[in-house]
């Protein structure tokens, strides 16, 4: 479990060193930042929030935490307790923040469900935590210069869940620059180019490849663990390298998209 208890901010980036994967700047993973125990907690909190909670979308539904977010800044509304807790032990031991976290966007994605590739937008500080629960997924980060132009718009995400056009470019298929295993219980921290030049996304599909994936060695342990955890024979090499490289997505994912927005009012018409 990632290292807790550090003493400043800088100690905090330091020790995330060790966190990085692949050449993309800057891409973190850090593998069972929660425990299972945590996870349970917030699943329960997130499906035993009220119906009107959920907003349905086209392919998956959501959650808006922290209030709205309106293009010069956040109507802010208080973080649950339950949600509090979690964005002060990512604020306090990323150090990457520069005060503490105020909005949360939870995704539920059914198996054969992702999302298109996107970018984050302005109104965020260029930082994004990304707690996944539940099911593995595979991201993609897709430079912008792998985009052409045509007729279908690229996904730009906004804290509720609305969709605005980016320039009608379109994903070139499995022409991605790097992909990420987002394993249950792991945090995904992105910044840098990864944020301002990349789209990040997954794709609809129940199962899905993860070979030459940044973190794919972390992935591939996971994958041996649960073989032997259900009595599989796990010795051939052939098995690993490429039984072992496929995902199945067979039960529900839930994602906590952890960000700050800067500018915070209190009247959204005044500003």
């Amino acid at each position: 479990m990632f290292k807790v208890g550090f003493d400043s901010a800088m100690e905090a980036k330091e020790g995330l060193n060790g966190f990085k994967v692949g050449s993309l700047p800057t891409i973190i993973y850090i593998p069972d930042f929660i425990s299972e125990s945590e996870q349970t907690m917030l699943l329960n909190n997130v499906y035993g929030a009220p119906v009107s909670k959920w907003k349905s979308l086209k392919n998956r539904r959501l959650q808006n935490w922290g209030g709205v977010v309106h293009e010069k800044g956040l109507l802010p509304q208080e973080l649950p307790l339950w949600l509090t807790k979690i964005t002060e032990k990512i604020y306090e031991e990323s150090g990457l923040f520069p005060s503490a976290i105020n909005h949360v966007l939870i995704n539920e994605y059914l198996p054969n469900q992702g999302i298109m590739p996107h970018q984050d937008g302005p109104a965020y500080f260029p930082v994004v935590a990304i707690l996944s629960l539940g099911s593995p997924a595979v991201m993609d980060f897709t430079s912008h210069s792998r985009l052409r132009s045509c007729t279908n718009n690229v996904e730009d995400t906004n804290s509720d869940g609305r969709t605005s056009d980016i320039g009608k470019e379109k994903f070139l298929g499995d022409n991605h620059s790097c992909s990420i295993v987002l394993m249950p219980r792991s945090l995904l921290i992105f910044k840098d180019e990864a944020y301002s030049d990349y789209l990040h996304g997954i794709k609809d599909s129940e199962v899905q490849e993860y070979d030459g994936a940044v973190n794919e060695i972390e992935a591939l342990k996971h994958s041996v663990q649960d073989q032997q955890q259900f009595g599989s024979d796990v010795g051939s090499e052939e098995m690993r390298t490429q039984e072992f490289k496929t995902i199945h997505r067979n039960t529900n994912r839930i994602s906590l998209t952890c960000r700050l927005v800067l500018k915070v009012h209190k009247k959204l018409f005044k500003f």
